[in-house]
């Protein structure tokens, strides 16, 4: 399937946000490598922050003159069993791939290879779905990995299977440096994502768009809001964000919001998402906002804007971009230091960083009783984002990555 529904974007859009510097580069590389042929190829168009960022980066790649396609995988429901269970071994769960397993994510790969075609200068194929297509296609292209996964301490009787896949990339590119698998370190890059901020996601809104989300679903603009963003998903660890919030409302009366897509990619979503509702029982101050209910875009962001903090209780995690999204908003973040989230998170400069979920509480409690405090590091944490993951330094990333290996 071939995603074509883009909303307009032109690198002009952002000379009010963006570094000059960076502006006047990747305008230079655009022009160099105008005409070249990109495909990005992943598993949805929907749900999770790869297709959330392709809607953005692909017109905003073919405005400075490249011809940039997006296609996704057509697959069974079962194929995406199979390939959650490869996410998970690929961040360290026991296990392997039955032959039936392995079979299944052979054929629907060869299956999928026609979407390479023979037109393409560069195709880049994103996350452990895929991975396996090239093996199958007929492409003169060079071949770039785009894996969005920690890949610090994979499962090893996996991964070394899974490493015979990507033989045929030129590149490999990881969110940061500790992820790059020993086998491919010379071909490894270190590639943080990006936000847009002129999404419905992370532009500003007026104060009546946030009123109406708040009236909508529920939320009392009177108490303090904790809201965490992320999949329901076992390394989210979802429970300790209902725990931190249960310790600070002992003290405070707050309210905790959980948003989440719903992935169509990710069938153990919703066995986990059972689990939170239970666990977090009746309890008319902590609200579950997914697009089940209408949560878009637009809410999360009307959501983010009406919050006091930003908690990640993730244990694992690839980047974090939630993490760049509610400190855009000007909101601190109170999070555990895994992946990404720890170089977008200034311990004590613009939130805390910290493990254990007491300390977490402690955390959230002395920003809510700290409004002075809790705006300066709001302001650091926005600043930081503006400086190194706007969309307009991902692309940039790109380009010169595409530079190097078309020559």
């Amino acid at each position: 399937m071939r995603v074509e529904d883009f909303e307009k974007r032109d690198l002009k859009m952002y000379e009010s946000i963006a570094n000059a510097e960076e502006l006047n580069e990747i305008k230079k590389l655009g022009e160099k490598l105008r005409g070249l042929k990109v495909l990005h190829v992943n598993a949805t168009a929907f749900g999770g922050g790869v297709a959330e960022l392709l809607y953005a980066l692909v017109p905003l790649m073919r405005s400075v003159g490249l011809e940039v396609e997006w296609a996704v995988m057509e697959a069974p429901p079962e194929f995406f069993n199979v390939t959650k269970k490869i996410h998970n071994m690929l961040q360290g769960s026991e296990g392997d791939l039955s032959k039936e397993e392995l079979n299944l994510y052979e054929k629907v790969s060869r299956e999928n290879a026609k979407l390479l075609g023979e037109d393409y200068d560069v195709v880049v194929i994103h996350d452990p779905q895929p991975a396996m297509i090239p093996l199958f296609a007929k492409c003169g292209c060079k071949l770039v990995w785009r894996c969005h996964i920690d890949l610090s301490s994979p499962n090893k009787v996996f991964w070394n299977r899974f490493k015979e896949f990507l033989q045929p990339y030129e590149k490999l590119l990881f969110h940061l440096e500790e992820y790059f698998p020993e086998d491919f370190k010379e071909r490894s890059v270190p590639f943080p994502p990006s936000i847009d901020p002129l999404s419905d996601k992370n532009r500003e809104l007026k104060r009546e768009e946030i009123d109406g989300v708040a009236k909508q679903y529920g939320m009392d603009s009177n108490k303090g809001l904790i809201t965490v963003v992320a999949r329901f998903d076992p390394w989210k660890d979802l429970f300790s964000a209902i725990d931190v919030y249960r310790k600070v409302k002992e003290q405070r009366d707050v309210q905790l919001a959980v948003v989440s897509a719903m992935a169509h990619d990710d069938p153990e979503g919703w066995v986990f998402y059972e689990k939170v509702l239970r666990y977090a029982g009746v309890d008319d101050d902590i609200k579950f906002l997914t697009n089940l209910i209408g949560v878009g875009s637009l809410e999360v962001n009307a959501i983010q804007r009406m919050s006091k903090v930003g908690l990640h209780t993730a244990t694992k995690e690839g980047f974090g971009l939630v993490i760049s999204e509610m400190l855009w908003k000007g909101n601190p973040v109170v999070a555990r230091p895994a992946g990404g989230v720890k170089i977008q998170v200034e311990d004590g400069v613009s939130g805390y960083l910290r493990w254990d979920v007491e300390e977490l509480a402690q955390a959230v409690l002395e920003l809510l009783n700290d409004e002075k405090k809790r705006r300066r590091m709001g302001e650091n944490g926005k600043e930081k984002v503006r400086r190194e993951f706007l969309i307009t330094s991902h692309l940039l990333r790109y380009l010169r990555i595409f530079d190097e290996i078309v020559g």
